[in-house]
């Protein structure tokens, strides 16, 4: 008989990884049916390619490397829909092909595979391909329009001259100029009920992600309503700050980096080249994540107990 010894933590639990990140598609699912419906077969096309050459981008690789094929656990499935959802629904296939191949290889293979990288795969993914091709990431669909082929190219949704041309109701609907799956706030709200019904993440990083992003609009004299509802701000904190590679471990961290990305996206608006910023806030805090796992930690029973005092 063997005995299997390991580090604490010691948690028995039914969940898998392939169980979590199942919960994650299905979560994803209304923001897909949402960014299809909004801009058509345009959606479709750049997430079955997203999507596509996401997972067989990590069997290639994997195969090639000669390590355990473990497309199986729907993680690049899951890196590939959300590429997928937060790039421009008029962008080239050979564009979303290249960032879904350097999210999974680049990003992920390169650094281990799952649960090593150290930034979000989709997030660095679209902050190369703005740095590479921004007129393509920022030719966005005009679907006030009566024909959705009809495109507008401009900075940004969230620019000045646009911004206030949308009333709360159109942007919590979506029926706005964006990115496939971060324009339709119903759709990301109904996720992310799933995923907190189902325990799949923890109501922390985003509701504080987005109390910070409304409180620092408002010091910043923006208009609070507008600036959460605008943008990939609410996409973001539901979907890719709380990926569990790149965030802190602990509750009192991840307050510190919710609350990061929230004041990082309205500084970065508002003073920055880019109005959208929530890109670069996340993953600013992905590269922070560590120090706050570092400094602030989760308590270790036992630790912490001053010499001659008995345990409670």
């Amino acid at each position: 008989m063997s005995i299997r010894l390991s580090s604490a933590p010691h948690i028995r639990t039914a969940a898998s990884t392939k169980s979590l990140m199942l919960n994650v598609v299905i979560a994803l699912m209304p923001c897909v049916a949402a960014g299809v419906y909004l801009f058509e077969m345009n959606a479709l096309a750049v997430l079955c390619v997203s999507t596509g050459t996401a997972v067989l981008a990590e069997y290639l690789w994997q195969r090639l490397m000669k390590i355990q094929v473990r497309v199986g656990d729907c993680s690049a499935l899951v890196t590939g829909i959300i590429l997928g959802l937060i790039l421009p629904p008029t962008l080239p296939w050979w564009a979303a092909m290249v960032a879904s191949a350097f999210a999974i290889i680049i990003v992920k293979q390169l650094f281990g595979g799952i649960g090593d990288n150290f930034l979000n795969p989709a997030l660095t993914a679209r902050a190369v391909l703005l740095a590479s091709w921004p007129a393509h990431m920022t030719t966005y669909v005009d679907i006030s329009r009566e024909h959705i082929a009809d495109a507008v190219a401009m900075a940004t949704p969230l620019s000045s001259e646009n911004a206030v041309e949308y009333t709360y109701l159109q942007l919590f609907q979506g029926v706005v100029p964006g990115s496939i799956g971060e324009t339709c706030k119903a759709a990301i709200l109904v996720g992310l009920i799933y995923l907190i019904i189902t325990k799949t993440i923890s109501w922390r990083i985003p509701v504080i992600t987005m109390l910070s992003a409304f409180v620092s609009a408002f010091v910043l004299g923006m208009d609070p309503i507008a600036a959460v509802l605008s943008g990939g701000i609410l996409f973001g904190a539901v979907y890719m700050a709380t990926d569990y590679t790149t965030s802190p471990m602990s509750a009192s961290a991840q307050y510190a980096y919710a609350i990061g990305i929230g004041f990082l996206t309205m500084i970065i608006r508002r003073f920055g080249a880019y109005p959208e910023g929530v890109t670069y806030a996340i993953l600013l805090m992905n590269i922070l994540t560590p120090l706050l796992d570092k400094y602030m930690p989760n308590k270790i029973y036992g630790h912490g107990i001053k010499k001659g005092a008995k345990e409670a």
